[in-house]
């Protein structure tokens, strides 16, 4: 049977597909602006902190003084890994980072006997369990790995200001605590990328809390999502100094390569989070006195096949500056994509709540346009 012409409109990739309403985040990309529960990334960004913007995200509103202590406690005595799974993680230390956390996050369910409550009050508090934990394994791993014994949290430390404790082993510098806050901030919800689809499709077919977790970690991992920052990086130190940048560049660009950190699926204006980041890697860069890796970016930034993209709506996104910041900070280039999950984890929780809250199964679908009726031939009939 021939195939007749299609009248179904097909969305490469669900682009500008509306599949649902969300309380969760604005984003409007031609003008670049991202709300978070309808507060501006920017005033977040300079003003909350993450314990603050996580709370804003999971209860739908900014909490007072007293709510936001008891959140912080919360979170705090939450930070401790069982020894079920530090054995897993020193079972499979030798794995990527990002292997390791999908599988230790997995493995948490089987230490959760209320696995299985879906209700709004369970799926928060399993929520402020895995954005506790979530940190405490990326730096378990990364000091097992390394031959070290992971180092307990700190209750008088932020979440920020822990995770650099776990990871080094000593008090993090007050400015380098603040500057992973922001970035946590920054990180901590986006809309309905990939990894927030992910999460959706597994909620919507009431799959358990941590399997839809373990399906965004999954999904970030992939190196069109979460790995921009570590290209970055691999970038800069290809280019070596500022001097190479427009070589480079155009070599690239004529190769039919890709500038990793620019352009964004949404944004045609300026991503409002990199605007934060540029700031912050610049003053970082001057700080510990290593201009160079903010002054090859920079000298990326104004080479005259970008300024050109740019008019097309291409710019710099929030992993541009994000590579810059961690490789300043010596978090090594595999933790950039688990730190991306730290951050997301509020966000991740807050879509995995509302999707909760749906009856319908997501289920997209796709036009066949493949043969019809062919004939069965029997296998000994075949040649």
């Amino acid at each position: 049977m021939p195939i007749q012409e299609s009248k179904v409109e097909i969305r490469k990739g669900l682009k500008d597909v509306h599949f649902d309403r969300t309380k969760t985040a604005f984003i409007d990309g031609r003008s670049g602006t991202l709300l978070y529960r309808g507060f501006s990334i920017h005033d977040l960004a300079e003003k909350s902190t993450f314990e603050e913007t996580s709370y804003l995200l999971l209860y739908g509103s900014l909490p007072n003084r007293a709510e936001l202590d008891k959140f912080d406690t919360e979170l705090k005595s939450a930070r401790e890994l069982p020894d079920e799974l530090l054995s897993i993680i020193h079972g499979i230390k030798h794995a990527h980072p990002m292997d390791v956390l999908r599988t230790t996050v997995s493995a948490m369910s089987s230490l959760d006997p209320d696995v299985l409550n879906m209700s709004r009050n369970a799926v928060l508090e399993k929520g402020v369990r895995l954005i506790a934990s979530v940190p405490s394994i990326v730096a378990a791993h990364y000091r097992i790995r390394n031959g070290d014994p992971p180092i307990a949290s700190n209750p008088t430390l932020s979440h920020a200001a822990n995770f650099l404790s776990m990871l080094f082993g000593t008090d993090p510098h007050a400015e380098d605590s603040r500057l992973i806050d922001k970035d946590l901030i920054l990180h901590a919800e986006h809309g309905v990328n990939a990894s927030t689809f992910a999460a959706r499709v597994a909620a919507s077919t009431s799959a358990d809390y941590y399997a839809t977790i373990t399906a965004a970690i999954s999904v970030l991992k992939g190196t069109k999502h979460g790995g921009a920052a570590e290209g970055v990086i691999t970038m800069t130190q290809a280019i070596g100094s500022e001097e190479n940048a427009s070589e480079y560049v155009e070599k690239v660009i004529a190769n039919g390569g890709r500038i990793m950190g620019f352009g964004h699926p949404v944004y045609k204006a300026v991503d409002p989070r990199s605007l934060h980041l540029k700031a912050e890697a610049e003053k970082l860069a001057h700080r510990k006195n290593e201009p160079r890796w903010f002054s090859i970016l920079q000298a990326v930034t104004e080479t005259e096949a970008l300024k050109k993209r740019a008019k097309l709506g291409i710019n710099p996104n929030v992993d541009f500056w994000a590579g810059a910041i961690y490789s300043l900070l010596d978090i090594p280039d595999d933790l950039f994509v688990p730190l991306f999950a730290i951050g997301r984890m509020p966000g991740w929780t807050a879509h995995v709540l509302e999707q909760y809250s749906k009856r319908d199964i997501l289920r997209p679908r796709l036009e066949y346009t493949g043969e019809h009726d062919l004939l069965y031939v029997p296998i000994e009939e075949r040649g």
